[in-house]
């Protein structure tokens, strides 16, 4: 069962960028490396094949995992997102009502998370915890050392 995720403009480029560069530009290198590896004879003892042959077929998983995930990519047009409550590709601004500091966090793909530019998976425990959320809300977030408790304060648009 394939999954939907939700990506922008942007993200959904990359995506078809590196599919692109791995079935025009990767595939074709490998091949080439099987074809001279293939030429230096007994395969049967050619450390060169069953490496460039190992490295085929990883890069064919590889490749057919991303174009699963394009197939059920979906854009998403950031000037429709409702910003009354947290969806996917919402700015969520909450503060942690035990040690009481703030934070903000842009809910994004699995693919375009990156926690040190503020962006997290929507699958993520706080991304889940916080879907569907509106202002003034206090999120509920299982961690590690127990519940969390984030309040909503505000939620923007990307």
């Amino acid at each position: 069962m394939s999954k939907v995720a939700y990506y922008t403009e942007e993200g959904f480029k990359k995506l078809k960028e590196e599919l692109e560069h791995l079935e025009h530009v990767e595939r074709p290198r490998v091949t080439t490396e099987i074809a001279d590896a293939r030429d230096k004879g007994d395969l049967s003892e050619n450390a060169e094949y069953h490496a460039a042959k190992e490295e085929q077929s990883l890069l064919e998983f590889k490749i057919a995992k991303l174009k699963n995930v394009v197939a059920n990519a979906r854009i998403i047009d950031e000037s429709q997102l409702d910003t009354s409550k947290v969806l996917a590709l919402s700015t969520v601004k909450i503060k942690n009502t035990a040690n009481k500091m703030e934070f903000s966090y842009t809910l994004v793909a699995d693919s375009e998370s990156d926690f040190k530019a503020g962006k997290i998976s929507v699958n993520s425990p706080i991304g889940k915890g916080l879907l569907g959320k509106t202002v003034g809300d206090i999120a509920e977030i299982q961690a590690p050392n127990g519940v969390m408790k984030f309040e909503i304060l505000e939620i923007t648009r990307g």
